[in-house]
């Protein structure tokens, strides 16, 4: 299975007998007593017998009288603010193989359980090792607004596949290609800016590369939408795309170079959301930007102390080269600049110091516009994709300055090293340009419903939800 495709785990359900699909009744542990009335007495009593509590994710198949398995029960969170598609990712891999329908609260949409169920359905791509042959799945059946959270399913999963592929098949070319692929079959035109443009255009994506035998490349790509004019709405994504870190002559030590194939997450997922807008057929403008390279050691690797002119000019003194992500961005955030866009976010696995703050599963937003950091926060809580807003605290700035050259690309200090880190990007994006910053982990540590253990778009689902509400689009798949 290619980073593009998915298990085919809904079924329509116009193309469904009456009574050919199982029933899943989604519980709140408030809901218990109300058991008898749901699934009948006796299927009530087997349910308490062996022990089904409503606990968060939990499922019991409950027999019918023939012996057959035709009814499940599902333990879900009680009634919260906001969304929690996940809890429905642990009916794949429960479910005896079939058809099945789910019985939810009215206050949880169709949309989320079936978003929920994809996810969980999801499987890492082998990667040529040898697999026992797939059970048949079980599928969910859905009505339209199911069917619309396949395509939302579809960019995750992608961004999922992009993170889980190893570093040997996932060099700074392959991520252009995958990104060529995703996009040029849905009508963008799509450019890969190497070489001697690339020196010119995006000098400290270059240097990051050059001690790296894959050479570094930039995507750029733009898109309309089918209904959108000249003047509709320019969002511009940009995305970190180290595709392995080793942390250059400043060099990571083993156990922080495990999961370095993630710091790529960043670009995977500002790509896996581009196609997302695209396949939604969003009325905006559309430019994504992805600085994809290795950050290697060699004799021909960037050394601490170095000095680099960006594109915008400045010059930065390199004070470690493990801070090698905002290097990448702050080329490609001036020249997103440079076309004046509505909204320009960018997404980097860049601080563990974000993770500090907020843990693996809360992304850092920065924003110079307050009102947007407010509107991403507020829909990331809602369909439950947090994201919590740090400060661009000005007092920091003055960490940054270097003797030698404009700024520093570290912090003097050892603290605060997400909002330096956002205060260095800062200075690449124009005043009257509305950007937010996203600093993601990319990854799931462990398996939860719905989570498997692996590469994950934090983030993703709250900038789309924001965009539909920044510029009042009406997401016509979900209606």
């Amino acid at each position: 299975m290619n980073a593009l495709e998915m298990q085919d785990c809904l079924v329509a359900a116009a193309d469904m007998r009456d009574g050919a699909a199982g029933m899943v009744h989604a519980i709140r542990p408030s809901a218990l007593g109300e058991l008898d009335a749901v699934v009948g007495e006796v299927a009530a009593r087997f349910a308490r017998q062996a022990g089904f509590a409503a606990r968060y994710g939990q499922v019991l198949l409950l027999p019918g009288a023939d012996g057959t398995i035709a009814t499940a029960l599902l333990g879900i969170a009680e009634q919260a603010d906001g969304a929690d598609p996940f809890v429905f990712g642990a009916l794949p891999d429960s479910l005896p193989a079939g058809s099945w329908r789910v019985s939810a609260p009215a206050d949880v949409q169709a949309g989320d359980i079936a978003l929920g169920f994809c996810l969980g359905a999801y499987r890492m791509p082998a990667f040529g090792r040898d697999t026992a042959p797939a059970a048949p799945p079980a599928r969910l059946v859905v009505d339209a607004a199911g069917q619309a959270a396949a395509s939302m399913a579809r960019c995750i999963n992608l961004a999922r596949s992009l993170i889980n592929t190893p570093p040997n098949l996932m060099g700074p070319d392959d991520l252009a290609k995958a990104a060529e692929m995703a996009l040029a079959q849905l009508g963008a035109d799509v450019s890969v800016i190497r070489g001697a443009r690339l020196a010119q255009e995006f000098p400290t994506v270059l240097h990051v590369g050059v001690g790296s035998d894959r050479a570094p490349c930039v995507v750029e790509a733009r898109w309309q939408g089918s209904t959108a004019t000249e003047t509709a709405p320019l969002v511009s994504l940009v995305g970190k795309g180290v595709c392995f870190d080793t942390g250059g002559y400043d060099l990571k030590p083993p156990s922080s170079m495990l999961r370095m194939k993630k710091d790529m997450g960043g670009a995977a997922i500002m790509l896996a959301l581009a196609r997302l807008v695209m396949l939604r057929d969003l009325p905006v403008r559309l430019e994504l930007r992805l600085g994809c390279v290795e950050n290697s050691v060699s004799g021909h690797a960037m050394r601490p102390s170095d000095v680099v002119k960006t594109r915008a000019g400045l010059t930065v003194e390199i004070g470690n080269t493990d801070a090698e992500g905002r290097l990448v961005l702050c080329d490609l955030l001036h020249a997103a600049c440079e076309r004046q866009p509505d909204l320009l976010v960018d997404a980097a696995t860049l601080t563990g110091a974000a993770r500090v703050a907020l843990g693996p599963d809360v992304p850092a937003l920065f924003t110079n516009h307050d009102a947007t950091g407010a509107v991403l926060v507020a829909s990331g809580l809602a369909c439950g994709d947090p994201l919590w807003q740090l400060p661009l605290w000005p007092g920091y700035r003055k960490w940054l300055r270097s003797p030698v050259a404009d700024m520093n690309n570290i912090s003097s200090k050892p603290m605060g090293g997400a909002i330096t880190a956002a205060l260095f990007l800062e200075n690449f994006v124009k005043t009257d340009v509305r950007w937010v910053h996203i600093d993601t982990y990319g990854w799931n540590d462990s398996s939860r419903p719905g989570r498997p253990e692996g590469g994950e778009s934090l983030g993703l689902r709250a900038v789309y939800e924001g965009i539909l509400k920044i510029f009042n689009i009406e997401d016509r798949m979900h209606h």
